[in-house]
């Protein structure tokens, strides 16, 4: 009997709030992924750490409308995390950051154990989980880690993952050489699949065999927001359903172009 299709999201939560619009909404890499999924009509879980303030019930109620599996969602004492932002025409403009209790976020053994039983874990550059994913994988080799690198493409923590991400999410402005070069690089240090999204060039993808791209679809631009994450969740969800990489890339460009149409984050 096939064991059902599971996406883990693991990592930060925050509210964006936007002092020039009075607007905010709650938010998070995980939490835009994790959405992101569900909204697919695939199971995911979030693991993260909220607060206990207003922003913090708002937050979790979120999780339940959207149908997260919150087992290993944690409330704690504190204020959630906040990201001041203004928005100038689509433009965002990042200002002020309040950590709150992302302070002092700690994934334990039993969110290590939880996650592990899923069949793709997902974390990103700001989740402050990358720990986490390493006990994740020893704990079960078996289990898909993908990780958004955003622009960092000379970071760090492209060695500290290194044969712990199996399919790794990269930010950048044209397909041209030195990104070919760079997604080739990437798998043969152990990605199984390594992918840059393009902005209005689209997207391409390397697995070890072929590259393979896909453009984008028109879209009325509300708010970039979300863009990315939705892009990664239409990616893994369409991937582990078919294992076609041309397929969920044209899944993620299709739902980051319905989701900066809107305000938030997500649908």
């Amino acid at each position: 009997m096939t064991e059902p299709l599971r996406i883990a999201a693991i990592g930060d939560n925050c509210v964006d709030y936007y002092s020039n619009l009075e607007r905010y909404y709650v938010t998070g890499n995980a939490v835009d992924t994790a959405v992101n999924v569900a909204q697919q009509g695939m199971p995911c879980a979030i693991i993260t750490s909220v607060a206990t303030d207003a922003y913090g019930d708002e937050m979790y109620a979120e999780f339940v409308r959207q149908n997260l599996d919150i087992t290993r969602v944690k409330r704690v004492p504190g204020k959630t995390a906040i990201t001041y932002m203004e928005l100038h025409g689509n433009e965002r403009v990042h200002g002020e950051y309040e950590e709150g209790v992302m302070a002092d976020i700690v994934f334990d053994d039993e969110d290590i154990q939880f996650a592990a039983s899923h069949t793709l874990v997902h974390s990103a550059y700001w989740g402050m989980a990358e720990e986490a994913l390493k006990r994740i994988k020893a704990a079960n080799p078996a289990v898909l880690i993908s990780y958004d690198f955003a622009d960092r493409l000379d970071h760090e923590r492209l060695d500290q993952l290194k044969g712990v991400v199996d399919i790794g999410f990269f930010s950048y402005d044209q397909r041209d050489e030195w990104i070919e070069k760079f997604l080739t690089e990437r798998v043969a240090e152990g990605m199984k699949i390594a992918v840059a999204t393009l902005g209005e060039n689209g997207s391409v993808a390397y697995d070890g065999k072929e590259f393979y791209s896909y453009g984008i679809f028109e879209a009325q631009v509300e708010n970039t927001i979300g863009a990315g994450d939705s892009f990664i969740a239409g990616f893994i969800a369409e991937y582990l359903r078919s294992k076609d990489i041309t397929a969920s890339l044209a899944n993620g460009a299709q739902i980051a172009a319905k989701v900066i149409g809107v305000f938030g984050p997500w649908l």
